[in-house]
Parts: structure tokens; sequence; C-alpha cells
């Protein structure tokens, strides 16, 4: 168990993940929490990372810095998401060795696993077969961390633990129109076709594809349980263990906005991987289930999103 008065190191806590995080720790008397912003230290710097760590030394690190982006932006700076990632998990991963942090996290997605992976996936599908191309440099980047993180521990004897969330939303989401994904893309959409009045809105590909997501503030509680309550080599997938579809979930966006034009499918968009659906049959056997079910969840972002529109448009 995590003392109440450690320093634990949130690397990412700008970020919808790393900020979730740092409510969840916040919310369970957690108080010693360090964080930096971008300005303040980059992590794709070695030598400052290193500084950093040397002149901190966290108890625990919380490793949710990430570049991340939807299929156009991992289509089109593939170079970008595979470099950017690598550095990050590198100098983070190697000075929290060379610092002796009691336990690290390393969160990583689901699209790590094969594209055509047997449903639900387990965490024993990884690398039996190949990865989805669109976005196949990140899913790359972060089996690499994951992997960093097992040899670690099997070499020197260090915590560190994995785990692969779902799609997530929620809190301080990113709704940029073309990098975001889908779920926060659908959300600004329908809202500014409401406003525009607009006759219809197209959401890309068929609409038949099946995803799964999760409330992001669900994610950050999983993880401070898993900090608490599980060590070991193998990852640990998080999510809901549901699934809908694109039209499924588009039609749900479209009711909590109020959208009431026509729901459009652009046929020539790529759709991504045909299903991803985690099995979260380990994790509910360590004691874990997820609270917050989709519409109730996309109620909140949405929300949030409205409290935070003027600030969006040009957000990343």
């Amino acid at each position: 168990m995590m003392e109440k008065d450690a320093k634990i190191y949130i690397a990412g806590h700008k970020g919808m993940v790393g900020s979730a995080i740092v409510r969840n720790l916040q919310s369970k008397g957690y108080t010693n929490i360090v964080t930096r912003t971008f300005e303040e230290l980059d992590l794709t710097r070695q030598a400052d990372v290193e500084k950093f760590f040397e002149e901190e030394k966290p108890d625990y690190v919380v490793l949710a810095a990430a570049k991340v982006g939807g299929i156009l932006a991992n289509n089109t700076y593939p170079a970008d998401f595979i470099w950017v990632n690598l550095e990050i998990q590198n100098n983070v991963i190697k000075s929290a060795f060379n610092n002796k942090v009691k336990k690290l996290l390393f969160l990583g997605s689901s699209c790590i696993y094969p594209r055509m992976a047997p449903q639900p996936m387990k965490e024993s599908c990884l690398l039996t077969s190949e990865l989805e191309k669109t976005n196949e440099a990140y899913a790359l980047a972060k089996i690499s961390g994951l992997k960093m993180c097992e040899f670690f521990n099997k070499q020197y004897g260090t915590d560190y633990i994995s785990v692969m969330p779902t799609n997530l939303y929620g809190f301080n989401d990113n709704y940029h129109p073309e990098n975001s994904h889908v779920l926060p893309a659908l959300i600004r959409r329908f809202h500014e076709a409401k406003q525009n009045n607009a006759s219809e809105v197209v959401v890309w590909g068929t609409g038949k594809v099946l995803r799964e997501f999760l409330y992001v503030d669900d994610l950050a509680d999983a993880c401070v349980y898993l900090l608490n309550n599980y060590s070991g080599n193998e990852t640990v997938n998080i999510g809901t263990g549901k699934e809908v579809t694109i039209r499924e979930l588009a039609e749900t966006v479209k009711r909590v906005v109020g959208f009431e034009g026509e729901l459009v499918f652009d046929t020539t968009k790529p759709d991504g991987t045909p299903r991803k659906l985690l099995d979260v049959s380990k994790l509910t056997g360590l004691g874990w289930t997820y609270k917050t079910e989709l519409e109730e969840g996309i109620k909140l972002a949405y929300q949030d999103f409205l409290e935070n529109y003027e600030n969006m448009r040009t957000d990343r």
C-alpha cells in the first residue's frame, strides 16, 4: 500500500488521464503529489529528466505522459508517435530505476493488441499476430514500454506494473476537430452542428465497427487501486467489458447533445480495427469493476466540454 505521505510523481498531469489520477489520489488523502508541466520539464530530454529525479526522489511514479491522437494523427505523424513516446518512456523508466523508485505504473493502450486478436482480448494475446497499421507506430512504442517494465522486473527485481486501458473519454479531453479520438470528436461535431443549425453530421467509416469506452475517472480509480493491490509482470486490462457500434455511439452523443439533424456515414474514410473489446476478467478478479455507464459518462463529458468550449476552439 502507498503511504499517504509518499511522494508520488504524475508524469503527464495536465492530460486527461494524468489529471484524473491526480484528482483520484487527492480524493483518497494523498497529499505529496509532484507534477511538472511540459514547459518545466520536457520528458524527451534525458539530462533534464535525470536531474529532476535526482532532485525530487519520488517514491512512486505514474507514467501517463504520451503523445496521443486519433486515426488521422497516427497515420499522418507515425515517426513522431514512435519517437516521442519511446523517448519519454526510456527516460522516465530508467531514471526511476536509477533513483530507487518503489513502484512505477506504466499506461499503455489497447491498440498494443493484434488487429485480429480473439475477442474479447486477453492480456496473453500480446504479440501473437500483426498490429493495426493505422496506429502501428504508437502501438510499438507502448509495447516497448511495457516490455521495458517487465524486463527491469525480471533482471533487477523492480516493482513496475503496466495497465492497458480501453478507449477513454471524460474531463479534460482533447476536442481538436481533426486530431482527437472518436468520442470527443463526435461531441464537438454534434455541438457545433446544433449551434449552426446544420442539417446533418458526417461520421467517418461505416459505423459498424465495435468499440469499448471507459470514463477516465474510472480508469484513474483502477490505477490507484492497482498501485495498492497488484504487482506482476503481466499487463492488466482496464475497461468495462462492454462494447457498442460507432453508430450506436454517435446516436448516443446526438441524443445527449440534443442535435436533431441527420446522421451520415462517410464510408470512404477508414474504420480502423473491426473490434477492440478487452477481457477484464483479470481486473475483476483483483477486486475492481467500473462504475460509470456510457450515457452517464457522455453527459458528464459534454458538461465539461460546454464549460470549456470557448478555450477549445484553437486547442491542440
